[in-house]
């Protein structure tokens, strides 16, 4: 079956995640996907892990090219050892407006970069690990100094999961290659993207060193709309169609439009944001497109909708908490029937 993640309130202020993580493992969630947006996403993730005891931790799409693999690495190590071995490190290349614009880092081809970064923090923990000597030399990254008296000590669990969030073919390629999971962008997680350009492009990838493909997960993030009965469902769908209209204006997000031969539909919800028509973006989703993008099924109907949409496809689950604590027994229904437990 599948392990369901749950990703946390990208708003929830720093001193919430606790609470918002304890509820998440008492629901049953395999694990936590730590964000790194409105609070920095190892602050995120430390909170978590000292809030749980059984699940799984992870940073959600990491802005890691502002900061330096040394500086990601050792809070990977402190947080795998703090967890006892329960930590995931997931990192995420970002666009390039707001790598440039937002935080003032350089811009170069993301592919290459990350697969110089992921290897680069792999020599860091071999060398913490095992004492290797200190010796990645890569075009935008090199690491040769590491002294004794500042190097971190050896940990029970060196093996630090690493996720990488993908959309383009490099990316998604990148990840077979290097990567220990690809968490899907919600906008591009259909079943039909999956199928034809996610896992074909994770072979590729897994082929160049000689990776069976089948080692990497494949964590799906389905825009979804559910609650306790129909009706509460369409609900959240018509506010989900209102952040799917927003993210899918951005053309990084359009592979899954160009897939299905709706690009106009971007390029429109483009030109709508340019001219700061916010009011007229959802009336572009047709009931097509948000039927096919947007699951939508009460509790007691989600888990056969998503192992119907993703079984066989996805080995992972991405899901969000219920906005209503009194709707957490009927997900974690769910959850239990999507783990088959």
């Amino acid at each position: 079956m599948f392990e369901v993640w749950a990703g946390l309130d990208l708003y929830a202020p720093l001193a919430e995640i606790p609470a918002i993580a304890a509820r998440a493992e008492a629901m049953g969630f395999d694990g936590v996907m730590a964000p790194d947006v409105m609070s920095d996403g190892f602050l995120v993730a430390q909170a978590a892990i000292g809030a749980t005891r059984r699940m799984r931790v992870a940073t959600s799409a990491l802005v890691c090219f502002p900061r330096s693999p040394m500086t990601t690495a050792v809070a990977a190590w402190n947080l795998q050892a703090l967890s006892g071995g329960r930590f995931h490190l997931g990192l995420g290349p970002l666009v390039r407006g707001n790598i440039v614009g937002k935080y003032s880092t350089p811009w170069t081809p993301p592919a290459p970069r990350m697969r110089e970064y992921v290897q680069a923090l792999r020599a860091l923990f071999d060398c913490w690990q095992n004492g290797t000597r200190l010796d990645y030399r890569g075009e935008h990254y090199q690491f040769t100094r590491m002294q004794d008296f500042v190097k971190p000590p050896p940990i029970e669990h060196p093996d630090i999961p690493i996720h990488m969030a993908g959309i383009g073919p490099h990316m998604t390629a990148l990840a077979g290659e290097v990567a220990d999971a690809l968490v899907a962008h919600p906008t591009n997680t259909s079943p039909r993207y999956l199928r034809e350009l996610a896992r074909p492009r994770i072979a590729i990838g897994a082929a160049r060193t000689g990776r069976d493909a089948a080692e990497l997960r494949l964590i799906a993030n389905p825009m979804l709309a559910t609650g306790r009965d129909h009706a509460a469902a369409r609900v959240q769908r018509e506010r989900q169609r209102e952040m799917m209209a927003m993210l899918l204006s951005t053309p990084p997000y359009w592979p899954t439009l160009d897939l299905y031969g709706w690009r106009d539909v971007g390029e429109g919800l483009n030109a709508l944001v340019r001219e700061e028509r916010w009011g007229e973006m959802t009336a572009l989703l047709s009931e097509e497109m948000v039927e096919l993008l947007l699951p939508c099924a009460p509790y007691e109907e989600l888990a056969a909708r998503l192992a119907d949409d993703y079984g066989g496809l996805a080995e992972g689950l991405l899901l969000a908490m219920p906005d209503d604590s009194e709707d957490d027994a009927a997900l974690a229904r769910a959850i239990s029937q999507l783990r088959g437990t």
